[in-house]
Parts: structure tokens; C-alpha cells; sequence
């Protein structure tokens, strides 16, 4: 009876093989990969804005509708090359005469061929380099509204937040101190929280009661003055998970000169 698999040996020595059937038929590959470039020319993703170079704060927004379309049709611009002339093709202005000097003067620049080295070259001329400086700046002059709800300032917020690398405890106390001040006098009547996922949940609860109640016509506080309030969950956080990498080891964050250190240990409220 044969065995599986089958042997073959010389003598006690048997080594086993199996049939792993004819190659690939190069064909199909070249007929999938056209069937995913038709695919991909039919997805309607949104072009990226020309950018001119004479606002630094717009690379970065350049650069990710870049990278979006790339993740959207990755068989399209899977050579880094057609990464660069995708790009290129939406440089105006100052950025597309330095794109010009190089292809004339220095074509077998990287620049011209390398994604990475295209990117670093272009943020060194007209991007903004030290984007953690400018991002502690935004975060310490970001303000909420009075009028707006809590769940569109925190998106705003966590985008800073992201470049800073700061830990939680110097966020809480950042988002703390952004919040209008119809926000902060309800925080006073609530349990303390000690996670920044747990403040933000609390945050919220409390934003949505306020539009909850100003559509009822209700005054704002009403449902929260009470020692009895069961909606309070200390430590909850309502499925509401923050979107920043934990980093506790970090230092405190660098506020602009002359404004000072916040304390990040006193309790909010």
C-alpha cells in the first residue's frame, strides 16, 4: 500500500516529498493585477488641494490627502516613483518652481524618485519642522466655546494632542482648563477622576445633559444639584476610550515662555 507522503530512499535513508503542482500561471497574476487597477480607477477619493508652499501649516493636510490616496489604491502607487509624480503634480507656486529647479538642475536627485526623500526635502523648505512646539502652542491657546458641544472640541483637541507626546495627567489638566466655564461648574459637583479617559467620559456626560436640558427649555443644572444623583459613575468611562497612546513617563509639558508649568497634581475643579 502506498504511503502518504510517498518516500523515496536509498538503503534506511528516506527523505519525503510532495507534488506542490505547476507554478503560477504568470497570466493570471498580470489579469488580477489588472482587475485591481480597474477597481481602484473607479474609486472617487477626494483629489488633494494644490499646495503653493507659502503656508507652512498646509503640509502637513497636503501630505495626509496624499497618503490617503495612496492607502485607497495601493496597486496604483505601489512604486514610490508614482508616489512622487502624484504629488509633484499638485505643487503650484513657490514648492512647484523648486520641484522644476531640481528635475532641470539635479534629476537624479532622490528627491525626484523616493517618497521619504521627497517628504523630508519638502518639509524642510516649506513645512513646519518643529511640529511639537507648534502643537503645545495650539494646545495652550485651544478654547471651547460656550456654543459648542464637547464631542467636536475633543477631536480638535486630540489631533494637538497626538503631536505632543505629553502624558495624561498634563492633558487632563490642559483639557481642564480649555473647557467654558458652564462645564467646570458642574465638574465641582461631581466625583473626581483620576484617568483622562475617565474625565473625558465625564466631560461628556456632562455636555450632553446641558443640550439635553437646554432643548427642553430646562435650566442647565437642574438634574445636577442633588447629593442623590445616581448618574455619576466614579472611575466610568462609558465605553469612551482615548485615541493617544499612553506615554505616563513623559515629562511635563513645555508651555510658552513667560505663561508657567501648570501644576499637574492639583485636583481639577
Amino acid at each position: 500500500m502506498d504511503s502518504f507522503p510517498p518516500q523515496r530512499g536509498n538503503g534506511n535513508n528516506y527523505y519525503y516529498y510532495y507534488n506542490a503542482g505547476p507554478p503560477p500561471r504568470t497570466q493570471n497574476l498580470q489579469d488580477n493585477t489588472c482587475d485591481a487597477l480597474a477597481r481602484e480607477g473607479k474609486l472617487d477619493i477626494q483629489k488633494p488641494e494644490p499646495f503653493t508652499g507659502r503656508d507652512p501649516r498646509k503640509w502637513q493636510i497636503f501630505l495626509t490627502q496624499c497618503l490617503t490616496m495612496f492607502q485607497a489604491k495601493p496597486i496604483t502607487f505601489q512604486l514610490e516613483s508614482s508616489r512622487v509624480a502624484f504629488a509633484t503634480s499638485y505643487l503650484q507656486g513657490i514648492a512647484f518652481d523648486h520641484y522644476t529647479a531640481l528635475l532641470r538642475f539635479d534629476p537624479n536627485n532622490p528627491v525626484l524618485s523616493h517618497w521619504l526623500a521627497f517628504t523630508q526635502e519638502f518639509l524642510s523648505k516649506f513645512g513646519i519642522f518643529d511640529t511639537v512646539a507648534e502643537a503645545e502652542e495650539n494646545l495652550f491657546n485651544l478654547r471651547m466655546r460656550d456654543n459648542k458641544r464637547f464631542t467636536t472640541f475633543i477631536v480638535r483637541f486630540e489631533r494637538e494632542a497626538y503631536k505632543t507626546g505629553w502624558n495624561y495627567n498634563a492633558l487632563r489638566f490642559t483639557l481642564h482648563r480649555a473647557l467654558p466655564q458652564r462645564i467646570k461648574d458642574v465638574l465641582r459637583l461631581a466625583p473626581k477622576q483620576t484617568t483622562y479617559d475617565g474625565y473625558k467620559a465625564l466631560v461628556t456626560q456632562v455636555d450632553q445633559r446641558y443640550w439635553e436640558d437646554r432643548s427642553e427649555n430646562m435650566a442647565p443644572q437642574t438634574l445636577w444639584n442633588t447629593s442623590g444623583n445616581t448618574n455619576w459613575q466614579a472611575g466610568a468611562t462609558n465605553g469612551i476610550r482615548s485615541s493617544i497612546p499612553a506615554n505616563p513617563a513623559n515629562p511635563a509639558p513645555r508651555f510658552p515662555p513667560g505663561r508657567g508649568v501648570p501644576n499637574t497634581n492639583r485636583p481639577l475643579g
